[in-house]
């Protein structure tokens, strides 16, 4: 079995209007929300053991605070690819992973990744499917299972959702 965890980036802030938007920094809301995310991903078993993660500044940040909440220290790939790329080029990026990594996270961008997310889910339970159709927020995080064993053999509706999970619910917990 595959397990595909995808993260939204932290929320970020928008204070200097003039940064390319790849520069973006973190907002205090989202430095806070991330190691939140990380320290749920641990209690919860979710153990990446490959992370391709936007090399945006947002994506990088988020992934820094997340990582030292792990109790395992996953191989990290920085992908420039990864940076607003559409649904249809993040399955790519995932199809060609190989053997080894049964675990694997991905960094990224909305709304990408909330695309790539429903294109993969064909199962799961109906209300969080409905609500990661609604919104996918900022430090939201998303657990696929794929019953194939290759990355190579993942496709649309291939995958079942096991979590959907986002900072304001583990704040209000």
């Amino acid at each position: 079995m595959l397990t595909l965890s995808l993260l939204r980036h932290a929320k970020s802030s928008w204070k200097n209007p003039s940064l390319p938007d790849r520069e973006r920094p973190l907002a205090s809301r989202g430095i806070a929300d991330a190691p939140i995310m990380g320290r749920a991903m641990t209690e919860r078993g979710i153990d990446p053991e490959l992370v391709l993660c936007s090399s945006a500044r947002r994506t990088v940040d988020t992934l820094a605070l997340v990582l030292p909440e792990l109790k395992v220290e996953p191989k990290v790939e920085y992908e420039d690819a990864l940076y607003h790329a559409s649904p249809a080029e993040m399955l790519d990026m995932l199809r060609a992973i190989q053997p080894g990594a049964s675990r694997v996270m991905m960094v990224g961008h909305n709304p990408e990744i909330q695309r790539l997310a429903l294109d993969l889910i064909g199962s799961g339970p109906k209300h969080m499917r409905d609500k990661l159709q609604e919104k996918y927020p900022t430090a939201g995080l998303v657990v696929i299972n794929f019953t194939a064993g290759l990355w190579s053999s993942i496709d649309v509706n291939s995958g079942s959702l096991n979590l959907f999970l986002t900072p304001r619910e583990l704040r209000a917990g």
